[in-house]
């Protein structure tokens, strides 16, 4: 078992940071969300007065 965490160390850092990057888009898409917040700018946005309901327009 150790033998093979040795030889394999490289592909399970670079898996570990991967999920750790995913894990952290998810987590902010999740917040924007809760947020009203698009993550796609609203300027030219045709929902761009129901998706920033209590907050003032973005110029």
């Amino acid at each position: 078992m150790i033998e093979w965490i040795k030889t394999n160390l490289a592909t399970i850092i670079i898996c570990v940071i991967l999920a750790v990057i995913v894990a952290a888009i998810i987590v902010n898409l999740i917040k924007k969300k809760k947020n009203n917040e698009c993550s796609c700018g609203c300027g030219g946005c045709p929902m761009n007065g129901s998706c920033r309901k209590n907050k003032p327009e973005q110029k």
